[in-house]
């Protein structure tokens, strides 16, 4: 009968312990998800505003992007800090972005999201831009802040003619 006890009694403090760990793990979890989306806040305050130094700081050194701009990728911030500075000058007047439909999956230094981008704006030309983009981060925890280390973003393609499809909306 002592066994049995003692059997139980170590069974139910194993199972305590696995729902302590499960518990903070959870809150662990969530914190990191907040975190990431004032991230991704800050991402569509820095496209909308011009803000090249806000955008740049939200990525780790070791970056690398698959943008809709050339080239087929940008690696390292230094080269991206360009391919940013060159994308603000297409515009003229406000940027109206916004995310939608944004997904975070995170760990404990690790994460990535997916969303939609929605992008509104006048050309430097005068044209009118209105078009939706696909967006993946992929994020990092380096010295306890989150920093993307991926970014990849695309249009569909009309496979016969080979051109972008921008007109779509979700």
């Amino acid at each position: 009968m002592k066994r049995k006890g003692i059997f139980g009694l170590i069974v139910l403090g194993l199972t305590m312990l696995a729902l302590g760990n499960y518990a903070q793990a959870r809150k662990r979890r969530v914190n990191n998800e907040v975190l990431i989306r004032r991230q991704i806040e800050k991402f569509v305050t820095a496209f909308r505003t011009r803000d090249l130094n806000l955008m740049m700081s939200l990525y780790a050194p070791g970056l690398v992007a698959f943008d809709i701009v050339p080239p087929l990728q940008d690696a390292g911030t230094d080269n991206y800090r360009k391919v940013w500075a060159e994308i603000f000058k297409h515009f003229r007047g406000p940027i109206d972005i916004a995310s939608h439909d944004l997904d975070i999956m995170a760990d404990y230094n690790v994460a990535f999201s997916y969303q939609l981008i929605h992008v509104q704006a006048t050309m430097t030309g005068g044209q009118k831009a209105d078009f939706w983009e696909r967006m993946t981060f992929g994020f990092r925890k380096l010295n306890g802040k989150w920093l993307i280390t991926h970014e990849h973003v695309s249009v569909p393609v009309n496979l016969k003619t080979g051109k972008a499809v921008l007109d779509l909306k979700p």
